[in-house]
C-alpha cells in the first residue's frame, strides 16, 4: 500500500481554502448588515455554527456559503454585493453572487428565498429570515428547527451527516419529533435510533 507524503504545502492551501470561505462570508454578511438587509446563514456554515455553540472540536468543514434571503430585497442584495466585490446572476435559475475577480461558481455566495420552495417536491417552502438566531460571532443563522427541516427535506448524503453531527451534539433529540411535520419526523426517527437517542 503507498504511503502519501505529507506535504505543508497541501495543509496550508487547505488552511487558506478555509480562510477564504469563512472570509467571504464574514464580508457579505457585514455587507448585508450595514445595508439592513435580512438574511439568515442556512446549510453546512449553518451546521458549524450551531454545532459550534456546542463542540467545537465537532465541527464538519463545508465550503458551501448559503444565505436565505427576502426576493423583495434583491436591489439591496445586489447593490450590498457589489459593495464587497460580488457580482450577482442567475445560474440555471441558482440566484448567487459571484467575486467579481474569481467568478466561479464553486466560490458563490448561494442565496435561497425565503418563503419559497427550493424545490418542487419539498413539503414546506424556506422559513422566513425572521426565524433566527444570533449566534457566535454575532451572525444571523437560522434556527434550530428550520435548519433541520430544511436538512431533512434536502435529504441528501451530507444533510444526513449534518443531522448525525448535530444529534451527536445533543442539538436534535426526540423533542426535537413533536415539532415537525410526520413527514418529516419518520426520516429523522431512525436517525436518532442509530444514534441511540
Amino acid at each position: 500500500m503507498p504511503v502519501t507524503t505529507f506535504s505543508w504545502e497541501t495543509w496550508n492551501k487547505y488552511q487558506m481554502a478555509l480562510d477564504a470561505i469563512a472570509e467571504r462570508m464574514r464580508r457579505i454578511t457585514t455587507a448585508f448588515q450595514q445595508a439592513g438587509v435580512p438574511y439568515a446563514i442556512v446549510g453546512g456554515q449553518a451546521v458549524i455554527l450551531w454545532v459550534s455553540t456546542k463542540d467545537p472540536d465537532a465541527v464538519r468543514t463545508t465550503k458551501d456559503v448559503d444565505i436565505l434571503i427576502e426576493r423583495s430585497s434583491l436591489p439591496q442584495v445586489r447593490k450590498a454585493g457589489l459593495a464587497v466585490g460580488m457580482d450577482y446572476c442567475e445560474v440555471l435559475g441558482v440566484g448567487m453572487l459571484l467575486e467579481r475577480d474569481n467568478p466561479n461558481p464553486k466560490k458563490a455566495v448561494h442565496l435561497l428565498w425565503a418563503g419559497e420552495k427550493v424545490r418542487p417536491e419539498n413539503l414546506l417552502p424556506a422559513p422566513s429570515t425572521e426565524q433566527v438566531e444570533i449566534l457566535p460571532p454575532g451572525l444571523a443563522v437560522i434556527d434550530l428547527t428550520a435548519l433541520v427541516v430544511m436538512k431533512l427535506q434536502a435529504h441528501r448524503t451530507h444533510d444526513l451527516v449534518h443531522l448525525e453531527d448535530m444529534i451527536g451534539v445533543g442539538l436534535i433529540d426526540r423533542d426535537m419529533l413533536a415539532q415537525l411535520p410526520v413527514e418529516l419526523a419518520a426520516q429523522l426517527e431512525p436517525l436518532l435510533v442509530a444514534a441511540g437517542k
